[in-house]
């Protein structure tokens, strides 16, 4: 359970930034997403080695 304590004068706007904050690093949305359908371990594999080759090839475009 996520507490955010709201100060004695605060803006409520600026409370609830904060809730959201948290409750984005608890990462609840993310895993909710990721068991909503089952991944195969060799697409989950397969999905890594392309991101990598991608992170890899913009950083050498960049260098360039």
């Amino acid at each position: 359970m996520i507490i955010v304590p709201v100060k004695e004068g605060e803006n409520i706007d600026r409370a609830l930034k904060r809730f959201k904050r948290k409750f984005e690093k608890t990462g609840a949305i993310r895993e909710l997403r990721a068991r909503k359908s089952f991944e195969k371990p060799s697409v989950k594999k397969r999905a890594a080695r392309m991101k990598a080759i991608y992170k890899e090839r913009l950083q050498r475009e960049e260098e360039q």
